[in-house]
């Protein structure tokens, strides 16, 4: 009977990853690592399996991706979903019982510290609107893209800006570690504007958010599913029909990981067979 590459992987606990170029298997039978980030002897797989529970990193603030219910103190949302996907592959068992079982420890990350948890081994994953950009896979792995989305720009509608001009010397609040303050230059740049904006980083989206309301700054930039989170009727976007700045998001692993394949054919099929898709409906991200 063949083999999928997942059944190969539960089978012999081992792989060779890398998504930037995946090797085919020749045997359980492993070596080093692509990049010599880590060895055989390393394997996350089998650290997962050890354990009995995949380590993700995730939001706790993005609704319908990664969010944490105040009322059931519970994770919820399509990227919460996709990492008992992706623990159910690396474990064996079916997705009904990776979430029954709560077979995924979820650790709430932040832009400053998805990446160093990754490296230092404190997560196996993240699944945390984490957007694939060339200089972050030098760093680490990432699975193909499972959704797509936008940078926006928000404004309280009692701020009298109605479009990206009005955003010459305002003050935009963005998120440490964020790729919208760039997005925003080249969107500008692109689209002919002549404004010059300033921006102010922020630690988390609620602290920017609340300078929003406060008017410590003009406008909340980040991608818009996030955005969507604190949307109320006193803000809008700002010229929402300029689509700009696409992030296209990636499940994160560590570079040469033998998990990264898993994951990356996880993600694969999750799309094929339209289960991604469902999801999105299921968290009205549609």
């Amino acid at each position: 009977m063949k083999m999928s590459r997942r059944q190969f992987l539960q089978v012999c606990g081992l792989g060779v990853a890398s998504v930037a170029g995946v090797s085919a298997l020749a045997g359980c039978g492993g070596g080093e690592s692509g990049n010599g980030s880590s060895g055989a002897s390393e394997s996350k797989l089998q650290a997962i399996k050890d354990r009995g529970k995949l380590a993700a990193g995730v939001k706790a603030d993005v609704l319908g991706y990664g969010y944490l219910n105040t009322e059931t103190n519970e994770y919820e949302g399509l990227e919460i979903d996709l990492c008992y996907q992706i623990a159910a592959a690396a474990l064996g068992v079916s997705y009904e019982e990776a979430k029954e079982q709560k077979l995924v420890e979820f650790t709430t990350v932040t832009p400053k510290t998805r990446g160093p948890l990754i490296d230092n081994d404190t997560l196996d994953i993240v699944c945390a609107t984490y957007t694939i950009t060339d200089e972050r896979l030098e760093d680490w792995d990432f699975s193909d893209p499972y959704r797509t989305d936008h940078v926006g720009i928000m404004v309280m509608k009692s701020s009298g800006m109605s479009s990206m001009a009005d955003l010459d010397g305002k003050l935009i609040g963005v998120s440490q570690g964020s790729t919208t303050r760039d997005a925003i230059l080249t969107m500008l740049e692109d689209e002919g504007i002549d404004a010059t904006p300033d921006f102010n980083e922020y630690a988390d989206y609620p602290s920017i958010n609340s300078a929003l309301e406060s008017g410590n700054i003009d406008a909340f930039a980040m991608d818009r599913s996030t955005l969507n989170t604190y949307m109320n009727d006193q803000k809008e976007l700002l010229q929402p029909e300029i689509e700009f700045g696409e992030q296209n998001y990636g499940v994160a692993t560590k570079k040469g990981s033998d998990l990264s394949e898993l994951v990356n054919e996880t993600v694969n099929e999750l799309l094929d067979n339209g289960w991604l898709d469902e999801e999105a409906t299921t968290w009205n991200l549609l």
